[in-house]
């Protein structure tokens, strides 16, 4: 099992606008560079990509929540 975390602090978002779907849902498959979700800070959006291969166990933090640095976004199993 392994984790994506978030590489800076701020707001992670699952979509890329409103409109838009998740990036990823529980279940699905991630590859590595998949982009799982957003993390924005002062107006930048920042692209939270997986390092490791697997499949969407759990997400962490809800949508639009405020995370820190290294926090646990998303839990991935092989």
């Amino acid at each position: 099992m392994a984790d994506i975390r978030s590489p800076i602090p701020g707001t992670f978002y699952r979509r890329p606008s409103p409109e838009d779907a998740p990036y990823k849902s529980e279940g699905d498959a991630v590859a590595v560079g998949d982009v799982v979700g957003l993390v924005e800070v002062m107006k930048s959006f920042i692209e939270v990509k997986s390092e490791v291969a697997g499949k969407v166990k759990a997400f962490k933090v809800e949508n639009e929540e405020p995370v820190s640095a290294g926090a646990v976004l998303v839990e991935l199993e092989d």
